[in-house]
């Protein structure tokens, strides 16, 4: 039998700042504010995290600048920055160096992001930035959804990664779950064929996870508000250490 190695867990913090943002919107720095979006970071790489995800909105909703430059100072496995296609955001991210960026669609009224980035519509515009980050040695994947026109089109802008948004799998019920988790297997197979390595996430949760061991060439899950929702209750440790173990094949 041919070992397959777990797949890797990135822990995305973005809602520890959430709450800490709830009572010092207007103080992130303050020696008192908690919880510590760093200490987070540092406790999910002990128990088990392959990387630790952030996402700096324009709108600073939740991680801050100064987060994003202790977490990679902290962190020993990687970063991976999350970040919507903006010059000012471009050259934060540039000063820091994350080891990998996943371009994402954003828009100030969601709560999250919701739904792919349309790579085969924004072709152009997508094609300076993801050059001056690889040009910078940074890993540059796309969040996008399981359709054969992004995935090619990923593919002819020459990015090592894609991020397979798992949304609408998560959200769906029945039959159309089993049609979305289809769709997750064929863009897995699709991006794989064509020279890209195959990450996924959103809503993912502790109850959905194992059906993503379905998808074939999958690398990576970055998996965030189920698991600090979890650690409310068992901690940070115990909710990455509980996850990690379902992403065992």
């Amino acid at each position: 039998m041919t070992y397959l190695p777990p797949i890797a867990l990135g822990v995305n913090i973005d809602h520890v700042a959430t709450l800490r943002q709830a009572r010092y919107r207007e103080t992130p720095d303050s020696e008192n504010a908690e919880p510590s979006p760093v200490e987070a970071a540092v406790i999910a790489e002990g128990a088990g995290a392959e990387g630790i995800t952030a996402h700096l909105r324009m709108d600073r909703r939740h991680i801050q600048d100064a987060d994003i430059v202790a977490i990679k100072k902290a962190v020993r496995t990687k970063l991976n920055l999350e970040l919507g296609n903006t010059h000012e955001i471009l050259q934060i991210v540039l000063s820091v160096k994350p080891e990998d960026v996943c371009l994402v669609p954003e828009s100030r009224e969601e709560v999250s992001t919701e739904g792919g980035l349309d790579v085969a519509g924004q072709l152009e515009a997508l094609k300076p930035t993801v050059a001056t980050l690889q040009e910078a040695g940074i890993r540059v994947s796309l969040f996008i959804d399981p359709k054969d026109s992004q995935i090619d089109a990923s593919a002819r802008l020459g990015v090592e990664f894609v991020e397979l948004h798992t949304g609408a799998f998560a959200n769906a019920v029945g039959a159309e779950k089993d049609l979305e988790l289809t769709r997750l297997i064929r863009g897995s197979a699709q991006a794989h064929a064509q020279g890209l390595a195959v990450n996924a996430g959103h809503g993912l949760n502790y109850q959905n996870v194992r059906a993503m061991l379905e998808l074939p060439h999958l690398v990576e899950l970055n998996i965030g508000h189920s698991i600090i929702s979890r650690a409310v209750t068992v901690g940070l440790d115990a909710a990455v250490r509980e996850m990690k173990v379902l992403l065992c094949r």
